[in-house]
């Protein structure tokens, strides 16, 4: 089994929730007490945060360069950045390192495009659903396109993530509030729903979307365990 490197702290919330499932999704292929190889260095989210608010990208770029590094000097096969946020610097993170960097916005686009969508509804923070990085991505290479809700619920939602759910917290309103954005998402013609931000998975489930739900951060961990268990002899299983 290969190794999977975790760039994670972005939130701890969100990479346990990374830890948990990559962990599970290996014992369900292997059974007994069967577990992921991986490494996860985690960053302080203060001080990304702090960065993201400056925009210094730049700054964020050279962290999760070093970040690459260090997973790969310490035996990783690839490297997963457990965040759609930061996934705007993807390629420089990959430049950093020999490894793969297995990208969120792809492992989301196989699921989506598995079901024959080609329009599909966007939650995340505010980079994600403002910047151009995620939308260029989804469709330059995967040919969908992305809607977002509107100003006042874009503020919303990267509110509730920064606010909230980063900070652990779970709350019927805020779920209330998520389901109409959805509900308004999918009457403007949204086919699906991308939860493009890792920690909404942890309060948005299946039930409360009108449309398929597309949790980004499951769909990632499950691209991280199909990659580090590509040849996988163990028990006699071939993957």
């Amino acid at each position: 089994m290969k190794t999977i490197g975790l760039i994670g702290g972005m939130s701890w919330e969100s990479s346990a929730e990374y830890y948990r499932l990559i962990n599970l999704l290996v014992r369900e292929r292997l059974g007994g007490h069967a577990n992921a190889r991986s490494l996860m260095l985690t960053v302080n989210f203060a001080e990304i945060e702090a960065l993201q608010r400056e925009q210094n990208w730049a700054s964020m770029a050279a962290k999760m360069q070093t970040a690459a590094r260090n997973l790969e000097a310490g035996g990783a096969d690839c490297i997963v950045l457990s965040t759609n946020t930061m996934h705007k610097v993807a390629d420089e993170t990959q430049a950093a390192v020999s490894v793969p960097l297995l990208h969120i916005a792809d492992a989301t686009a196989k699921s989506v495009k598995a079901l024959g969508m080609s329009t599909v509804g966007l939650l995340g923070t505010r980079f994600t659903m403002e910047d151009s990085f995620y939308h260029r991505h989804m469709q330059v290479k995967h040919a969908l396109a992305i809607k977002t809700p509107g100003s006042g619920e874009r503020e919303f939602t990267h509110r509730a993530i920064y606010e909230e759910l980063c900070q652990g917290l779970l709350r019927e309103t805020t779920r209330a509030r998520f389901r109409a954005i959805m509900q308004e998402l999918a009457q403007e013609g949204a086919e699906g729903i991308i939860l493009g931000c890792t920690e909404l998975g942890l309060l948005l489930k299946q039930e409360d979307a009108p449309v398929p739900l597309f949790d980004s951060t499951r769909l990632h961990a499950l691209a991280a365990v199909d990659f580090a268990m590509s040849n996988c002899k163990e028990r006699g299983l071939s993957q």
